[in-house]
């Protein structure tokens, strides 16, 4: 059994998820301060967020990506406009219109916490992962998923770089520490650096093996492609709800 430790007591999480495109958002909170970031929110359910975040008391900080989604549209700008103040972030390499840029083991500040922004590319060429130290977790986007990962056949993707990002990046952190994926088909919230090198059915292989099973998956195209990355590269204004 891998021990796992709790969230200090003025950390506040929380995981929310959209049901069409199967995304989970994270909203984190210094409950001190009340200043907050919200992580790979979705437009359909940034007024839910909006919502939420008011009603808690918390003052929206930043809002952050981990990559140029594919499969869903950002409710960033949307975000933005319902609680104006709040800055768009993303990776550099990300080719999208951002506030604020952020490169290789840059910090993000939150109150008293902070989360490092560490390049894991692969799946995309701007993915990144958001790791908290002090809380032993981190916000792996797609480039780790539970029991699985982002696939690596379009948007610059490819499979040795994914390989090295995972095992130099994320691998190399504590196994206790909690990883959160931006998606999940199966049912899982969260899992574990243990539980990923141990049981991760394609990245617990050999990096030729990974290479092959990622060249043969022979999936179709995201749906909302099309849609999803014009519309991501301008902080998803393109399509925000009109009344």
């Amino acid at each position: 059994m891998i021990s796992r430790r709790v969230f200090s007591p003025d950390f506040f999480f929380r995981q929310l998820f959209d049901g069409k495109s199967s995304t989970y958002t994270y909203l984190l909170s210094d409950l001190t301060s009340k200043t907050a970031v919200i992580i790979d929110p979705v437009l359909e359910q940034a007024e839910r967020d909006a919502k939420l975040i008011t009603e808690l008391g918390f003052t929206l900080k930043y809002a952050m990506n981990t990559h140029m989604h594919a499969d869903h549209i950002t409710g960033t700008g949307y975000l933005k406009k319902l609680l104006p103040g709040t800055q768009s972030v993303i990776s550099r390499a990300s080719g999208a219109q951002a506030d604020r840029y952020l490169t290789d083991n840059e910090l993000v500040k939150f109150g008293k916490f902070e989360i490092k922004a560490v390049a894991t590319p692969g799946h995309t060429s701007g993915c990144m992962s958001f790791v908290l130290e002090d809380q032993g977790c981190v916000f792996t986007g797609d480039t780790l998923l539970v029991r699985g990962c982002g696939r690596t056949d379009f948007q610059e993707g490819d499979a040795k770089t994914l390989y090295k990002s995972v095992h130099e990046r994320i691998f190399t952190l504590p196994d206790y520490f909690k990883l959160f994926p931006a998606h999940d088909y199966k049912g899982f919230s969260e899992t574990t650096v243990g539980e990923e090198k141990k049981y991760n059915p394609r990245l617990s292989k050999d990096l030729d093996t990974f290479v092959q099973i990622m060249d043969n998956l022979n999936l179709p195209l995201p749906k909302f492609i099309d849609v999803a990355v014009p519309a991501n590269k301008v902080c998803g204004l393109q399509d925000i709800p009109k009344n």
